[in-house]
């Protein structure tokens, strides 16, 4: 079975790679490959509108130039809530045919990254700078640092993924 996902981010394909073979079972042999796919928007996404957006255009670019059974993407983003600033992702699926579209949980963010976020600056250079790390944002990413490690950017997108894919398990639930 042959799995794209519209990133070559590391963290993004070893969570679908990890989330899938959960989600297909065991006794799928599974080929997961991160490919270029533009999101069409900011290269730090500032809105939940933006970031799903984001994730949908990956999902529609990998549909326009790859052929696989499953298509996966990614797109991490922030927003500034009624309770504070925080970071999420939104999860795009689509196994050529239907659709499912899904969101991580919120990591709240000091407000002095945020404000760096709005001047400009992604996430990632931002925590790199704050704890002295180098491309954090392949590795545990802002999750990683903000929780001692107890979540990482893997596992958060491993269970969002998990969570999106809920719509092909009881597809005729989601039709009526």
């Amino acid at each position: 079975m042959k799995i794209v996902v519209g990133s070559r981010n590391p963290v993004k394909v070893n969570a679908s790679r990890v989330a899938l073979q959960q989600v297909l079972g065991a006794e799928q042999e599974l080929v997961v490959i991160g490919v270029d796919a533009p999101s069409l928007v900011a290269d730090q996404p500032m809105t939940e509108a933006e970031t799903r957006l984001g994730a949908v255009n990956r999902v529609k670019a990998c549909l326009a130039a790859h052929q696989a059974d499953w298509y996966v993407a990614i797109e991490g983003g922030v927003d500034n809530f009624t309770d504070g600033p925080a970071t999420f992702a939104y999860v795009a699926i689509c196994n050529g045919e239907q659709w499912s579209v899904g969101r991580s949980a919120n990591l709240p963010l000091p407000g002095s990254v945020y404000e760096s976020l709005a001047a400009g600056e992604e996430l990632g250079t931002v925590m790199d700078k704050l704890f002295d790390t180098q491309n954090i944002k392949q590795k545990g990413g802002a999750i990683g640092l903000l929780t001692h490690h107890l979540a990482t950017r893997q596992s958060v997108y491993e269970l969002a993924i998990i969570l999106t894919m809920a719509k092909f398990n009881f597809l005729p639930l989601f039709l009526t």
